[in-house]
């Protein structure tokens, strides 16, 4: 003998929970479509795409810093916090291209050294961040483990970036040299 408002819930409630489980794991997007188009655009150009990826990047610590120099900013932990999420976002993602464009052997010496200089820039804006004087403590907490992911994240992939191009210069060193070999062949 059951109700149909009790039947009603226990056929709807399983549903509301995956609804509501689903919208929790969503991640906001850190690209806008225009960026989005110009990474598709350059999806077979590794330098051009990883130099966007770096931009990009770039342009969302700008942003950071614009936000913070504001003294009209609201709720400035959250929006830290936020800014922080879509910077590690994009950042996540130029790994995520290093290593497709390292499995498909192609040769990203030359924006490799860009990344690597951008590396130290972000490490350097990062660390100021996590230094500066003028934020409060609770202020600080409510970032402060996304700014430490961040910070690590950047320490690690440094390093790696730095081995994988010496790595590539190695390479390419043996290229030139099996390439100006003489084939061997008598004529």
């Amino acid at each position: 003998m059951t109700t149909p408002w009790f039947r009603t819930c226990i056929c709807l409630g399983p549903l509301l929970l995956i609804s509501v489980a689903a919208s929790a794991q969503r991640h906001r997007e850190p690209f806008t479509q225009p960026e989005i188009d110009q990474i598709r655009d350059a999806s077979w150009e590794p330098q051009q795409r990883l130099s966007l990826y770096v931009n990009f990047a770039r342009a969302r610590l700008v942003a950071l810093e614009q936000m913070r120099g504001d003294p009209k900013t609201k709720d400035r932990p959250q929006q830290t916090h936020d800014k922080l999420d879509d910077f590690l976002l994009i950042y996540d993602e130029l790994n995520d291209n290093i290593d497709t464009y390292v499995d498909r052997k192609d040769d990203i010496r030359k924006p490799l050294k860009l990344i690597i200089g951008a590396d130290t820039e972000f490490q350097a804006k990062l660390r100021a961040l996590k230094d500066a004087a003028d934020v409060s403590k609770d202020e600080a907490t409510q970032y402060e483990f996304i700014l430490t992911s961040a910070l690590e994240s950047l320490d690690t992939s440094g390093e790696d970036h730095r081995k994988l191009l010496a790595e590539q210069e190695e390479a390419a060193k043996h290229r030139k040299k099996s390439d100006a070999k003489p084939s061997g062949r008598s004529e």
